[in-house]
């Protein structure tokens, strides 16, 4: 079985626009390269349903979280990264996906918390 997916999610706001992050913009997609990242989310329109959205969301897939670590710790992209961490109010996560075929109802612990496992 191969490993999950990983992501690279960005939410960025009170982006200053301006030569840095067009500089930024311009490197980036190159550093993930040698990763086998690829953006799936770059700041598209945002439609929001529940809380606050007041920036833009970045979503880079990758194909195993190591890779996106290696990434995101590497020298081309430590390089770049205080054009945009200097120029804007930003958070960045990394996260594993879930393997081809998961359901949502493996998350439910068995037995339940607070089940009593002898009641019934």
């Amino acid at each position: 079985m191969t490993a999950p997916r990983a992501y690279a999610i960005g939410y960025l706001r009170d982006v200053e626009a301006g030569p840095e992050i067009a500089e930024y913009i311009e490197q980036v997609e190159a550093t993930t390269a040698p990763y086998g990242g690829r953006f799936l989310v770059h700041g598209g329109q945002l439609v929001g349903h529940e809380g606050t959205w007041g920036g833009d969301i970045v979503i880079l897939e990758f194909p195993d979280l190591t890779s996106a670590q290696e990434w995101y710790a590497s020298p081309n992209y430590q390089a770049i990264l205080p054009l945009r961490t200097e120029h804007s109010t930003s958070m960045v996560a990394l996260v594993e996906g879930v393997p081809d075929g998961y359901r949502a109802s493996a998350k439910i612990p068995q037995p339940f918390p607070n089940q009593d496992a002898s009641a019934g």
